[in-house]
């Protein structure tokens, strides 16, 4: 979703299309309904290194969002910024239910997004031993596992990671199973998982942050050429 604010106060999104945190982000500027502009970090060019985007994020990594006037990083803290300034209720309200649903969200975003992020997974396969898909696939897959065993604990109907409102946690679970699809795991040993994203992936807000439609033309010309796999 590219826009642009009727204030001179634009938001801006950087981000990079494959980017599982710069997806979250999408999400939830969807979600709200919140028009944005997004610029493409190209991360396998090295923008993300620049001297103008390490002012922005000294990390050096995406998403970095310019809203309000400040600029915020790290996708879980801009997404609880989000929901704190614009009272979205992606954690709920009781205590218990708060913890709950970050639980969900942190097993993917702080469990298997680090290991499977691609700086780290190419460092491991030059170190020997694996190969890349066997690294993805081993630790979506692992992690996977223990999310659905997770969701088993909710005693209650839930049409979506916790209860029939969309929370933190589904922002986080979708741009997973999208990773998880293009490194070839087997949802299918996932059955609550897979059917909490499918019912996510027909939301108009999930539709329209997939990377396929936030990828730039430069990137889309270097999978024809190298194939997806390979970005």
């Amino acid at each position: 979703m590219d826009g642009k604010a009727g204030t001179a106060m634009q938001t801006i999104l950087h981000d990079y299309w494959r980017s599982s945190a710069s997806y979250r982000v999408r999400i939830g500027l969807n979600l709200l309904g919140l028009p944005y502009r997004s610029v493409s970090i190209d991360l396998l060019g090295g923008d993300q290194r620049g001297a103008d985007y390490l002012a922005r994020n000294p990390q050096g990594l995406v998403p970095a969002l310019e809203i309000d006037g400040v600029v915020l990083t790290q996708s879980l803290a801009i997404l609880e910024y989000l929901n704190e300034t614009h009272a979205a209720g992606w954690l709920g309200s009781a205590s218990l239910e708060k913890a709950r649903i970050r639980a969900l969200a942190y097993a993917i975003a702080m469990e298997v997004h680090p290991v499977c992020n691609l700086r780290v997974a190419r460092y491991a396969v030059s170190l020997g031993g694996t190969t890349l898909e066997d690294w993805m696939k081993h630790f979506i897959r692992n992690g996977l596992a223990d999310f659905e065993a997770m969701l088993a604990q909710t005693r209650r109907p839930s049409q979506y990671c916790h209860g029939s409102v969309v929370s933190l946690a589904d922002i986080c679970l979708v741009p997973q199973v999208y990773n998880a699809a293009r490194w070839n795991v087997d949802m299918s040993e996932f059955p609550k998982t897979a059917a909490i994203a499918a019912q996510l992936e027909q939301l108009e807000a999930f539709l329209a942050a997939h990377p396929d439609r936030a990828i730039p033309n430069r990137d889309l010309s270097r999978i024809l050429w190298h194939g997806r796999a390979g970005l």
